[in-house]
């Protein structure tokens, strides 16, 4: 499905719990459920694709002696104090 690049990242992640709740439920024919996984997959890596833009975005500025260098951001689950 050439049309899922054009999805924004919460549009693909509503259309992939939907196949996700439609393959639960079991009751979809087997070629239709592989036709569902496939494009799962392709929306799973979408989705992953857009969050690792995402990730090199995010850049922290810290001011240094040389003057502002960029620090790769670090997740809230990284970088916890006491």
């Amino acid at each position: 499905m050439e049309a899922n690049s054009e999805l924004s990242f919460e549009e693909a992640m509503e259309r992939l719990e939907q196949i996700v709740s439609k393959l639960e439920n079991g009751d979809v024919p087997l070629e239709a459920a592989i036709e569902l996984f496939q494009e799962g997959m392709k929306l799973s890596q979408l989705c992953g694709g857009k969050l690792e833009q995402i990730e090199r975005k995010i850049e922290v500025l810290i001011e240094t002696e040389q003057g502002f260098e960029t620090k790769p951001f670090a997740p809230a689950n990284e970088d916890k104090g006491e």
